[in-house]
C-alpha cells in the first residue's frame, strides 16, 4: 500500500509539473494569438488583457491586403517554395550520405564522419560572409538559389539518419544481395520504406527551420518580390513604431503550414526520434 501511495504521489508531482511547463510554454502564443484579435491601441495597453475588449478580424484583412508594400500571398509564395526544394534535396543528400557512412566500408570512414559531427560546434553565422561572397560571385543574390543550396551542408540530417539505418537489420540487405539486388536497388527497396519514420522527422525539422530563417534571408534579399515571408513582416516593425495587433496576425499566419505540417506527421515525428538516437 505504501508503495502504490508513492507512486500516487509521484504521478500527481510529475503530473502538476508538466502542467505549470505546459502553461509556461503556452502562455507567450496564447498572447499573441489574443493580441492578433485586438485593435491596435489595445494590443500595448497596461495592464496586459488576455482576453480583448474588442474582438477584431481588421489585422488579418491588413495582412492579407496583399499591396505592392506588403505582398503577403507572394512572400509566402515564396517561403513555401523554398522550404519544400530545399527539404527535399536535403532528404536526397543526407539519405545517400547517412548510408554510406551507416553500411559502406572505405578508408577514413569513422575520422571524416565525426569530423562532419565536429562542424557543429561552428556557430552558423561565422560562415555568413564566405557563404555571401560565394552566392555573391555566382550572381545568386534576390533569387531563391541562395536560401535553397548552402544549407545542404548540415550534418545534423546524416548524424540522425545513421543513427536510424544502423538499426536496421543487416541480415535483410544480405538476402536481398543474395537474390543479386544492386547497393542502389538496396537502398532504394529497402532501406528508404523501412527508414520513413526518420525521414519524415528530418523533412520536419528541415522545413520548420528553413520556413522560420531569417536572418540569412535577410542578408540575401533586397527587393520586396524576393523576401521570404519572415523577412516581409519585419516590415510590419518600424524604426520608430511598430505595429503589434499587425505583427502578431503576420505570425498567427505564418505558423499555420508549419503547425498543419506537425499535425500531419506527429506519428511518424515521435517514432523517428525515439528510433534515431536524439535524446531530449
Amino acid at each position: 500500500m505504501a508503495l502504490k501511495s508513492e507512486e500516487r504521489t509521484t504521478k500527481w508531482v510529475s503530473f502538476v509539473f508538466l502542467t505549470v511547463v505546459a502553461i509556461l510554454w503556452m502562455a507567450p502564443l496564447l498572447w499573441i494569438i489574443s493580441t492578433s484579435f485586438k485593435p491596435e491601441g489595445q494590443a500595448i495597453q497596461l495592464p496586459l488583457r488576455w482576453i480583448p475588449e474588442t474582438i477584431t478580424l481588421e489585422n488579418y484583412r491588413n495582412v492579407l491586403g496583399d499591396t505592392e508594400q506588403s505582398p503577403i500571398f507572394l512572400w509566402f509564395g515564396n517561403s513555401l517554395f523554398i522550404s519544400t526544394l530545399h527539404t527535399l534535396l536535403v532528404l536526397i543528400v543526407d539519405a545517400l550520405a547517412a548510408y554510406a557512412y551507416a553500411r559502406m566500408a572505405f578508408r577514413g570512414k569513422e575520422i571524416i564522419f565525426w569530423t562532419l559531427m565536429a562542424t557543429m560546434m561552428i556557430p552558423t553565422v561565422m560562415n555568413f560572409i564566405p557563404l555571401y561572397a560565394i552566392v555573391d560571385a555566382i550572381h545568386w543574390i534576390d533569387t531563391p538559389w541562395a536560401m535553397i543550396v548552402p544549407g545542404l551542408g548540415g550534418v545534423l540530417g546524416i548524424f540522425l539518419l545513421r543513427s536510424f539505418y544502423e538499426g536496421i537489420p543487416r541480415e535483410l540487405e544480405e538476402a536481398a544481395r543474395i537474390d543479386g539486388a544492386s547497393s542502389l536497388q538496396i537502398f532504394v527497396r529497402i532501406i528508404l520504406p523501412l527508414s520513413k519514420p526518420a525521414l519524415v522527422t528530418l523533412a520536419l525539422l528541415t522545413f520548420l527551420g528553413n520556413w522560420n530563417d531569417f536572418l540569412w534571408p535577410l542578408i540575401v534579399t533586397n527587393k520586396v518580390e524576393t523576401r521570404t515571408l519572415p523577412v516581409g513582416l519585419s516590415i510590419l516593425q518600424g524604426a520608430y513604431t511598430t505595429q503589434y495587433a499587425k505583427l502578431m496576425a503576420g505570425t498567427v499566419l505564418s505558423a499555420l503550414p508549419v503547425l498543419v505540417l506537425f499535425l500531419f506527421s506527429q506519428r511518424f515525428f515521435v517514432k523517428g526520434v525515439s528510433m534515431s538516437g536524439i535524446k531530449g
